[in-house]
């Protein structure tokens, strides 16, 4: 005798199995390990920190301290 299939649960298997491939796709194309992003992220600090450290210090002129 022939198995019953359900269609309903057929076509709702294949819908699942058609966007884990596309999310999978996606997560090679555009995904970034922890390793990449730790490494970006440092590199983001070390140029604000380069970057301030070589600013020039100017007084403010709303600073009452700064007055001769």
């Amino acid at each position: 005798m022939a198995k019953v299939t359900n269609l309903s649960r057929v076509r709702k298997q294949r819908q699942r199995d058609a966007r884990r491939a596309a999310a999978d796709e996606n997560a090679v194309r555009f995904g970034r390990t922890a390793e990449e992003k730790a490494r970006d992220t440092r590199a983001a600090e070390d140029a604000r920190r380069h970057v301030d450290d070589h600013q020039l210090e100017r007084p403010c002129p709303d600073d009452p301290s700064s007055d001769p």
